[in-house]
């Protein structure tokens, strides 16, 4: 942190150093847990919202209540297979990002257990930069998506070397995304492969 930021957060009272902390924390004290369990933990401490999904037909249901929940009628969907899980709610979507959409359904490229942070890429996200995604994310994604750090993230992508425009989300309490939207709401529906 440079002087100029510890200098503010001391003068304003910002507990900014703590919850990252905090986050530090408790990523040691998982540093020996699966790398599943651990990524869960960290992604809901950082404010996003955990949904395990034993199959389809449950990442549906979970889908649907929370289209209901969070009373979300248009979404920004640009994944075929995802369009599917959309066709069979009857949920409005488009493939291209319109400003009516008050939620995007995507897909990620992994999900970082380190610190419980999601990567997307144009494959997610097409020509978007990810500021400009609606408040409320959806994001499916398998097991076999976690990797343990960036590196292994890196190190998976290099060798498929087909992938651009990396950039990584995370829950709406992180004090990681500097410029993050602190409205954004982040869900996750992870399916077993």
């Amino acid at each position: 942190m440079s002087l100029f930021k510890r200098i503010v957060s001391k003068l304003t009272n910002q507990p900014e150093d703590e919850e990252k902390q905090s986050l530090e924390k408790l990523g040691d004290s998982l540093k020996n847990a699966d790398l599943d369990y651990k990524f869960a933990q960290l992604f809901t401490h950082s404010g996003g919202f955990f949904n395990y999904c034993a199959d389809e037909a449950e990442a549906l249901q979970t889908l649907n209540q929370i289209i209901k929940i969070e009373g979300i009628s248009s979404l920004f969907c640009c994944d075929k297979d995802l369009q599917g899980f959309l066709n069979v709610l009857k949920t409005n979507y488009n493939a291209e990002l319109q400003q009516s959409n008050d939620a995007a359904f995507i897909t990620c490229e992994y999900l970082i257990a380190y610190d419980g942070r999601i990567m997307l890429s144009h494959n997610n996200i097409l020509h978007y930069h990810s500021s400009r995604l609606p408040g409320k994310i959806i994001i499916m994604a398998n097991v076999s998506q976690i990797v343990n750090n960036l590196n292994d993230a890196m190190g998976k992508i290099k060798r498929t070397g087909n992938i651009k425009n990396l950039t990584s989300i995370s829950g709406n309490h992180s004090k990681l995304d500097a410029a993050a939207n602190n409205n954004t709401k982040l869900f996750l529906l992870l399916l077993e492969d």
